[in-house]
């Protein structure tokens, strides 16, 4: 095959699958609203099991299930039946997935659970299947063709199974009125779980590394104590640790050029005393919010008083994973 005629092949996965997806919004009905109701009102996990290509797919939209607010597992159907059956009760409901609707794992396992009260939703691309009439609730995951040439590989189909999953997820998730907060907490290693989660004070320099000096400090020791700290910059507070200011290297770069005297000049005589703060309970990415908006590196951290209490730095940020 030449160059083009892959992408031409590629082009004509990407139409059929697309079209397969249209028809898939057209068929919703009643029958999706009944399966929201069901997982909602449900007090146990939702289990998700199939064999083969739909197994794979199972597993994808039980881990999506799970990351946006409906606590939910895989079981392999041939394992459920040699034992992990007894880790689905009556008060969960199991989603079996079958494209044929005829898959005899999935028949037996879902009569044997149904016996115990156990809501079964089935998706399978035949309405007219075993498994479809044996479920509670069925939903069509029919498709004309497979994207597949030779209409064999499951490619269309487990495509329109996947989307329909993530139509239950994203469903559920707003029916469950779930916030970022909410996905942070079950993402704490991730980027977006550090970035809702982390504190200013967790991260932040605190105590001896917080370079401080009173407006009355010469400049000359004020250099001497932000080179000690290695921040680049100084907060100013005064006999009551209050914060009053904050001196930069960019304050100290202009102090040079324009020939002041650092053995007699106080700080607080050049230093900005309007800055910008933060506390130190706000979220670690509400001060970079800040320090974005208004092009800063450093941000004095204060408590509800205004007493200086430690200083955040770009770096921190960078090191912990928020940017």
């Amino acid at each position: 095959m030449s160059d083009s005629a892959f992408i031409h092949s590629a082009k004509q996965v990407i139409k059929d699958e697309q079209k397969a997806i249209e028809a898939l919004a057209k068929r919703l009905d009643r029958s999706f609203d009944a399966a929201c109701e069901i997982i909602l009102a449900s007090t146990g996990r939702v289990v998700i099991t199939g064999m083969g290509k739909s197994g794979h797919i199972s597993n994808k939209i039980a881990a999506t299930l799970a990351s946006t607010g409906t606590p939910s597992f895989f079981v392999h159907p041939s394992e459920a039946l040699h034992g992990d059956l007894g880790m689905i009760t009556s008060d969960d409901v199991v989603i079996a997935i079958s494209n044929s609707g005829s898959t005899s794992e999935l028949l037996i396992l879902s009569a044997v659970i149904k016996r115990q009260n156990t809501k079964v939703i089935a998706m399978t691309g035949n309405i007219n299947s075993s498994l479809a009439k044996l479920a509670d609730v069925h939903l069509d995951i029919g498709v004309e063709k497979e994207a597949c040439p030779l209409d064999l590989a499951p490619t269309s189909s487990t495509t329109v199974t996947l989307v329909m999953g993530d139509a239950l997820a994203v469903a559920l998730l707003k029916a469950r009125d779930f916030t970022p907060e909410d996905f942070a907490r079950s993402h704490p290693g991730g980027r977006l779980g550090r970035r809702l989660l982390v504190l200013v004070k967790e991260i932040m320099h605190d105590g001896q590394d917080t370079p401080l000096v009173t407006s009355d400090t010469l400049l000359v020791n004020a250099i001497i104590e932000m080179t000690k700290k290695n921040l680049g910059t100084t907060l100013i507070i005064d006999r009551q640790n209050m914060l009053l200011g904050i001196f930069t290297d960019g304050d100290l770069r202009r102090a040079f050029e324009d020939g002041t005297n650092m053995s007699t000049t106080t700080i607080g005589e050049r230093a900005s005393m309007n800055c910008f703060t933060a506390h130190a309970d706000d979220l670690a990415v509400s001060a970079l919010n800040i320090m974005q908006e208004h092009e800063i590196t450093v941000l004095p951290v204060v408590d509800s008083k205004n007493r200086a209490v430690g200083i955040l730095h770009m770096h921190d940020l960078l090191k912990s994973g928020i940017i």
